[in-house]
């Protein structure tokens, strides 16, 4: 699985490069704060809504600390999905939120 860390995608993003990022956080953890522009789909839904993911990009997955959004990697890999896990998560994140 290829992983990038949080300083190297807020790089990419102040950067201006356009990444398609997915928060596999809860709700709750979400409204707390998430990576400006980050689609959010649970870890619980993502097998049921991997339909709105292009296979034709490249997703970066994004949690609390690097652990869900890991299997979240995994299972859309299984699925032909192009995706990198964002390690230490959302607890080594130090760019904006929104």
């Amino acid at each position: 699985m290829k992983t990038i860390t949080a300083k190297e995608v807020e790089t990419l993003l102040r950067e201006g490069k356009p990444l398609n990022i997915v928060d596999v956080r809860e709700a709750d953890e979400v409204a707390a704060g998430k990576i400006p522009g980050a689609m959010h789909i649970p870890l619980g839904l993502i097998e049921f809504r991997m339909d709105e993911l292009d296979k034709n990009k490249e997703y970066i997955l994004v949690c609390r600390s690097g652990g869900r959004s890991g299997r979240a990697a995994e299972l859309l890999e299984k699925h032909g999905y192009r995706v990198v896990n964002m390690t230490g998560g959302m607890l080594a994140w130090e760019g904006p939120v929104e």
